[in-house]
């Protein structure tokens, strides 16, 4: 049964993501969509606007047939291990193609950068290296690594590096995945204004939710009519909608009772970052004091909140790296329309993995982590509604439709 890929966050779903999804089913000619998406936290170290419940039904009413939660320490990963988990679920519930959206727009430039990459390892490790000593990020590092090579795919955009690294992991696993690109319409990742025309980046709808200067009313302009109904459900019923403010003094709490030794063994943090948070902290009254007081040249923003979600949730590094060093083991549902269910049920018993759709019938170190991540999200909620949000983890089949 032919299926097609996505990887994606939906924070939330809008009209980009809408004509993702379609041109994802017509250009792989298959009408069965099958996501991997982030849980409650993601990719760039924050927690996502609404829960993973609501951003699973805003994907199914808008088109994606099976929604499988990309694991905690995956989807928060950088872009090789976010790629590594999600592709590896992907082989292993027999989906036939990948379609990403990227900034560039033709799948064979990332062909090609992804095998000059493997072909020259060594010396682009080296060159990595080289260009972090001299202070650069590590999106940079790798961009400036391969210029050394004829390769014209931009990698300081967003979704060509993300793209880069999907592709990547393809080869290496020799998948039976084909992968395919579309190019990103109108908004820029990184727009943070809202546009004129009906597609609009996630992070501008974000921004301008918080700063007040729209409401979610108002963002029917750029989001299917699912996606303001899921808003306002959620918004109703917890009363808020999820960013790093909310947890900035479950944050503070921490980095007031460790001490550097036991920051240093927190997943990401290194060469002695932690003595910087505990010194910056002293002086931050809001989680963006902290993070402008704490940024530098050498770590990106991204970078930054991942060390910060990781002190929040208290990764161990030790612990991480060892469970990073597998794909994931299992695949956990979250939701299915008429459509998925039919393709679940077709193709299960040619999947790698076992499907989990109740968390009390498996055990697993990092299915513990996506439990503890809930409990780490539902802080800020009122104490009234938090048990019953966390008892979703156990209680909530997956969504059907």
């Amino acid at each position: 049964m032919k299926t097609v890929g996505i990887i994606a966050e939906y924070n939330p779903f809008h009209n980009g993501h809408l004509y993702h999804i379609n041109e994802a089913k017509k250009q792989s000619d298959t009408d069965c969509a099958v996501v991997i998406m982030s849980g409650n936290f993601l990719q760039r170290g924050e927690p996502a606007l609404v829960s993973k419940w609501a951003r699973t039904a805003m994907a199914l009413k808008a088109g994606a047939d099976v929604v499988i939660e990309l694991p905690f320490l995956f989807a928060v990963g950088h872009a090789d291990t976010f790629a590594y988990g999600a592709i590896n679920l992907l082989e292993s519930l027999s989906v036939s193609s990948l379609c990403f959206g990227s900034e560039h727009g033709d799948i064979s430039a990332f062909l090609k950068a992804a095998e000059i990459a493997r072909a020259n390892k060594p010396l682009i490790e080296e060159n990595i290296k080289a260009e972090m000593k001299k202070g650069s990020s590590y999106p940079n590092a790798v961009t400036n690594a391969l210029t050394h090579f004829k390769t014209d795919l931009d990698l300081s955009q967003p979704n060509n590096i993300l793209g880069f690294s999907y592709v990547k992991e393809i080869q290496k696993l020799g998948a039976r995945l084909t992968p395919f690109t579309i190019q990103r319409k109108s908004a820029d990742y990184h727009d943070e204004s809202l546009p004129s025309g009906p597609i609009a980046s996630a992070t501008s709808i974000r921004k301008n939710l918080f700063s007040n200067q729209t409401t979610i009313e108002s963002l029917s302009s750029f989001t299917p009519l699912s996606t303001v109904d899921e808003l306002q459900k959620y918004k109703k019923t917890y009363k808020l909608l999820h960013n790093w403010e909310a947890y900035f003094s479950y944050l503070q709490h921490q980095l007031f009772i460790l001490s550097a030794s036991e920051l240093k063994s927190h997943y990401e943090m290194e060469e002695g970052m932690e003595y910087r948070f505990l010194k910056m902290m002293k002086e931050a009254d809001s989680f963006q004091t902290l993070m402008t007081l704490i940024k530098n040249k050498r770590y990106t923003w991204t970078r930054l909140q991942r060390m910060c979600l990781h002190i929040l949730m208290n990764t161990n590094k030790e612990e991480a790296k060892a469970l990073l060093n597998s794909p994931p083991p299992y695949a956990r549902l979250l939701g299915m329309t008429k459509q998925g269910k039919n393709y679940l049920n077709t193709m299960k018993k040619t999947f790698e993995v076992p499907l989990v759709s109740a968390v009390s019938k498996m055990d697993h170190p990092l299915l513990n982590m996506d439990i503890k991540a809930t409990r780490v999200y539902s802080l800020p909620l009122d104490i009234k509604v938090r048990q019953r949000f966390f008892k979703q983890e156990y209680t909530t089949p997956p969504i059907q439709l």
